[in-house]
């Protein structure tokens, strides 16, 4: 299996989340997320796929930041959208 090449460009440390508490644009137009990602290269925090919104992924087609970890409590996984797989 082939590393994700995205990885390499991921900043050193997590960055700070930009909306600490969910998703900036469910929070502005009253919406309800299921679970929250968090963008690795700028701390936008949006919803999941499985959110109405799809905010994390519409991000990362808008942004071109291709990495988004989990922000759920407990949970450390990461993922790139470009390669559809976990990093």
């Amino acid at each position: 299996m082939t590393p994700c090449p995205h990885v390499v460009d991921l900043p050193v440390a997590d960055p700070k989340p930009a909306e600490p508490d969910g998703c900036a644009e469910c929070l502005a137009g009253g919406l309800r997320w299921v679970h929250l990602r968090i963008c690795l290269t700028c701390g936008n925090v949006a919803c999941c796929d499985s959110s109405p919104g799809r905010h994390a992924a519409a991000h990362a087609d808008t942004s071109g930041h291709p990495i988004i970890r989990s922000y759920e409590p407990g949970e450390d996984w990461r993922c790139c959208f470009v390669d559809e797989t976990l990093v």
